[in-house]
């Protein structure tokens, strides 16, 4: 096996890298290229990913062997069963990673200990990475001939900015290939037993994001107050009490049903329901935290007697 390297690529990203991150991370160092801790990144002047791009795009010469590519990959809700076939294949050939905050250890856990993990992830209040940077790592790596894997939580065309990366890799003729992931909404409202659309309950199902701009949800709101059918929020647990007002306000019940769905398809899933009245309250007081998504219909009813996912049971 060879020695461990450490690339430019891994020691500047990896500074900023949550705790859970670093602790995790360390299982997988010894003996291979996977990321380790390095002080100088973590400085608050330590070096920036966009410097290493630069740096990297003017001193390593155009190679006249195998161009470099990038596979955009969905990593689906939480669970690595729900990995596709494709995903899974193209991990296995990577030699570098680059992953986001939503990746959970079951997955990484599935890439080969010689390719390098460099995280890149966003939390709230906490960008490792701006967006520029990520997108001129990936093709600074990809022009230096390597096989890049950009693994995305869920699906990376929802909600995950998949779109912008790729453009920016088209704009320097990089050769990229789309996977897409199962998206939070199904995945986890599925191991939750609510499903999304019903013929007694709902004929459509609106996806939306409750992250918050200037401190207000930027909304279609009437289109969201249509009786029959399902909201499913992402990113709307800080927003949860402007979002249930809101809602009531453009003419939804306050007694329409909801939930909150904590890490799901996980060993970690925890699940609140309630109606509109009570879903904030009830997700306070059962302190649930991110990532977290929110359902809103007559669906979510259904729970009652379709829920089935018991992680602590589940046959293997």
């Amino acid at each position: 096996m060879r020695p461990v390297r450490k690339t430019a690529a891994v020691a500047m990203a990896e500074g900023n890298r949550p705790a859970r991150k670093r602790r995790r991370s360390a299982k997988h160092a010894s003996g291979s290229r996977a990321e380790t801790a390095l002080p100088a990144a973590a400085r608050p002047d330590g070096p920036r990913a966009t410097d290493f791009a630069l740096a990297t795009r003017a001193a390593t010469p155009k190679a006249r062997g195998p161009a470099g590519e990038v596979y955009l990959v969905g990593a689906g809700p939480g669970d690595p069963e729900l990995l596709t076939l494709r995903a899974l294949k193209l991990m296995q050939r990577s030699e570098v990673a680059l992953y986001d905050h939503l990746i959970s250890d079951g997955v990484l856990a599935l890439l080969p200990p010689s390719t390098e993990r460099v995280y890149v992830g966003k939390e709230r209040g906490n960008h490792t990475m701006r967006q520029e940077e990520i997108n001129a790592l990936l093709v600074a790596l990809a022009q230096q001939g390597r096989r890049v894997l950009r693994l995305k939580g869920g699906d990376p065309f929802t909600f995950g900015r998949g779109g912008e990366e790729i453009d920016s890799l088209a704009a320097h003729r990089i050769r990229f290939e789309v996977v897409p992931g199962i998206t939070a909404a199904l995945g986890v409202a599925a191991y939750a037993g609510i499903p999304l659309t019903h013929r007694d309950h709902a004929q459509a199902c609106l996806f939306v994001t409750g992250h918050l701009k200037d401190g207000t949800m930027d909304l279609d709101w009437t289109a969201l107050a249509r009786p029959r059918q399902t909201i499913v929020v992402y990113m709307g647990l800080t927003a949860l009490p402007a979002l249930c007002e809101r809602l009531v306000e453009h003419g939804l019940p306050a007694s329409t049903p909801a939930a909150v769905v904590q890490q799901g398809t996980t060993r970690d899933q925890r699940v609140v329901t309630g109606t509109l009245a009570t879903l904030a309250e009830d997700t306070a007081r059962a302190k649930l935290r991110a990532p977290t998504l929110v359902i809103v219909g007559s669906v979510v009813k259904l729970r009652d007697r379709l829920n089935w996912f018991r992680a602590d049971a589940r046959t293997r």
